[in-house]
C-alpha cells in the first residue's frame, strides 16, 4: 500500500475535532474523545488481543499539544495526561474510515461495562430498573 499522507491537518480547539483531508479525497473530522479512546498506545490497547483497557470518562478530554512524529504521524498530548500514543497517518485514515462502526462499538462497550460517556471508573451509571425495556 502506498504511503498515506494528508493534504491538510487541522486541530479545531473550539469544536474539539481534528480535521484531516487525504490525497485520495477522503475527509475526516475526528473528535478528541474518539481519538483518545482509540489511542494506539499499549496503555490503551494492551500488549495482546483481549488486553484492551476500556477508556471511560473521556467526553471532555482536550488536546493540549500536537507533536509531529517524523513524516508518518502525530502524537497528541491530551488534557488527562495521556501522551504515549503515536497515530500514524495510516491509523488516522483507518479511524476516519471506520469511525461510525468504532464509535458504536465503544458506546456498546461502555454500556456493557456499566458506564456512560460522562462517568468514569468511580462513577458507574445507575442500574436500569429491571424489565423497563429502554435501550439508551
Amino acid at each position: 500500500m502506498a504511503t498515506i499522507v494528508p493534504l491538510s491537518f487541522k486541530v479545531r480547539k473550539v469544536s474539539r475535532v481534528v480535521e484531516i483531508v487525504f490525497e485520495d479525497g477522503a475527509e475526516f473530522s475526528l473528535p478528541f474523545e474518539f481519538l483518545r479512546v482509540y489511542s494506539p498506545s499499549a496503555e490503551v490497547r494492551g500488549h495482546a488481543p483481549g488486553d484492551e483497557i476500556l477508556q471511560t470518562g473521556k467526553r471532555d478530554v482536550d488536546v493540549t499539544a500536537m507533536e509531529p512524529v517524523g513524516n508518518y504521524g502525530i502524537k497528541p498530548i491530551f488534557s488527562d495526561g495521556h501522551g504515549s500514543g503515536i497515530y500514524t497517518w495510516t491509523y488516522l485514515y483507518e479511524l476516519g474510515r471506520d469511525q461510525t462502526t468504532l464509535w458504536e462499538q465503544y458506546l456498546q462497550n461502555l454500556e456493557d461495562a456499566g458506564f456512560t460517556r460522562e462517568s468514569g471508573r468511580d462513577a458507574p451509571m445507575v442500574a436500569q430498573a429491571a424489565g423497563c425495556g429502554h435501550n439508551h
